[in-house]
């Protein structure tokens, strides 16, 4: 069977609204690749509608909805290509949008993955809270990127377009080496959705690969097209996952330590739903920690080894870009807004 350079897959769920509005731009602007949507076994008519107004763009269809990160990992199984782009539904890209990437991941083979530059598709002067312009991560765990900072988004001037290695490129439009993917085992089904992208880039660093951000390519993001921010859910799959993650991949020195003032700090981070008496975030939280203490009497510990074996024979932990200032600090105590500011410290 031929393998295609490059294959875009869109993982759908009941998302035809989307697929409606921004599958005409991914066709019309993705030049030479292989156009997939994997349907999670939608029930709002998504793939027929697909079919018969895109009849080139291919379809996987998957038996039910196994979430982000399962839902790719089966759909990928089905495709062969030498380079997967995986691109969420409620993502508008522009012209020649792909090239960019595709000439970044041919020039250096140590690039694993990259993502374009995420701006907000409802202010495009603003960057998209789930990527921006490359994710990163502090020594705690939170998360960051270039041009966001918790729920503070700059407004993009340019500031950020430089081609930059990153810790995590965001899930929303990730590019990525097919066979590095299903070496690492592709995401950790067991989180659903959500820190899924992060946990693989750590795994792809301990491999001793890099990740980057090539922001000479734009793409707009809606963001929240599955899962709404203020979702009780989506609260607990971020906690859950976090914690997952960190005991998955942080060496052993360090892991017990960090897990148990990310016990004390996620406590006291429930505290900003009291006043608007958002009782469901809170218990989420509580859920998290009591889901992700269950998973570590099960299999999660065995995953640890597994990876930890990895780190120590390539030594990621040596060069891993983990940033040792704490981006909590930074950010409520010392007013640190921007990811420039944050640097500075």
């Amino acid at each position: 069977m031929p393998i295609d350079k490059v294959a875009l897959v869109i993982l759908n769920y009941n998302g035809r609204n989307f697929l409606e509005k921004f599958l005409p731009s991914v066709v019309k602007y993705t030049e030479s690749a292989a156009i997939y949507v994997a349907d999670s076994a939608s029930t709002d008519g998504s793939v027929g509608w697909v079919e018969q107004n895109f009849p080139a763009v291919k379809t996987v269809i998957l038996p039910k909805n196994y979430g982000y990160a399962g839902g790719y990992n089966r759909a990928l199984k089905n495709i062969s290509a030498e380079y997967y782009i995986l691109l969420n539904s409620d993502v508008e890209v522009t012209p020649h949008w792909l090239t960019p990437i595709v000439n970044l991941l041919d020039q250096n083979p140590q690039i694993a993955a990259c993502q374009p530059k995420l701006l907000a598709h409802h202010d495009k002067t603003q960057f998209e809270y789930a990527g921006a312009a490359g994710g990163y991560i502090d020594w705690l765990g939170y998360t960051y990127c270039r041009g966001r900072i918790f729920y503070h988004n700059e407004t993009d001037t340019g500031q950020y377009d430089t081609t930059v290695p990153i810790f995590w490129a965001s899930g929303a439009a990730l590019a990525i080496r097919s066979k590095l993917f299903h070496e690492m085992g592709g995401f950790d089904e067991d989180f659903f959705a959500h820190m899924e992208e992060i946990d693989l880039c750590w795994r792809l660093h301990s491999a001793g690969y890099h990740v980057y951000c090539c922001p000479q390519s734009v793409v707009y993001h809606v963001g929240g097209g599955t899962l709404p921010p203020t979702s009780p859910f989506k609260t607990f799959l971020n906690y859950r996952n976090s914690l997952a993650m960190l005991y998955k991949n942080l060496p052993a020195n360090r892991t017990w330590l960090i897990l148990f003032l990310r016990l004390i700090l996620d406590g006291i981070s429930s505290i900003r739903y009291l006043p608007h008496g958002q009782w469901r975030d809170i218990w989420a939280i509580v859920r998290a920690h009591f889901a992700f203490y269950r998973w570590i009497l099960g299999e999660l510990p065995q995953k640890r080894r597994r990876i930890q074996q990895k780190i120590a024979q390539t030594k990621g932990h040596q060069t891993l870009p983990i940033s040792s200032k704490s981006i909590i600090w930074a950010y409520f105590v010392k007013g640190c807004k921007t990811f420039d500011s944050f640097s500075r410290l």
